[in-house]
């Protein structure tokens, strides 16, 4: 688990340790000593908290201007036991529509797996992000499979054309509007 880093390539672009507007805004790194774990397992420094025991991310980029943020995930997304959904919702994705970011592109190719509880965080996030979608993009199959049983797929779009593998070879405002294309044709739009 220590070797997987966040993308790092938008760094100077973005980084939400000198955001203002971030809720990681101020953080500092101390990448001489792993000091965070998932289930026993040191991660690089770099990844933030939001409070859980299973899952990390990295805000990898936000545009207030055209409302988009862009969100790097590592871990087991847990809602049945440790309500990964609320911690995310109160640390990361509050502040953020309070910032009017109402698109929010999640990477989940380090997500390792996914516990269900019930959907009510997933709708408020889903009704106040108004105008905007939530995507999540490059999540593992049985992850989409267990999301259907809980009927979150009325709340994120996935799956189909939103697997997007390079999207590392993107610039962050080109990935949003390929997702924005996709999700506007996906809604008829």
């Amino acid at each position: 688990m220590h070797t997987l880093e966040p993308f790092h390539r938008w760094e100077p672009l973005y980084q939400a340790s000198e955001d203002p507007q971030s809720p990681f805004y101020g953080k500092s790194y101390n990448f001489e000593q792993y000091s965070q774990t998932i289930y026993n397992y040191y991660i690089d420094p770099a990844w933030d908290s939001i409070g859980s025991e299973s899952l990390y991310l990295k805000v990898l980029y936000a545009d207030y201007e055209r409302s988009f943020c862009i969100i790097e995930l590592l871990g087991e997304w847990n809602d049945a036991v440790h309500n990964d959904v609320m911690q995310l919702t109160r640390e990361l994705i509050e502040p953020l529509l309070a910032e009017n970011i109402q698109h929010f592109i999640l990477l989940g190719e380090n997500v390792l797996n996914f516990h269900g509880s019930d959907d009510s965080y997933y709708e408020e996030w889903f009704e106040n992000v108004e105008e905007g979608w939530i995507a999540a993009l490059n999540f593992r199959d049985f992850i989409w499979e267990e999301w259907k049983k809980y009927r979150l797929d009325y709340y994120l779009h996935y799956g189909g054309d939103l697997e997007i593998e390079n999207w590392r070879t993107l610039h962050p405002l080109a990935l949003f509007q390929k997702v924005d294309h996709i999700i506007r044709h996906r809604l008829g739009g």
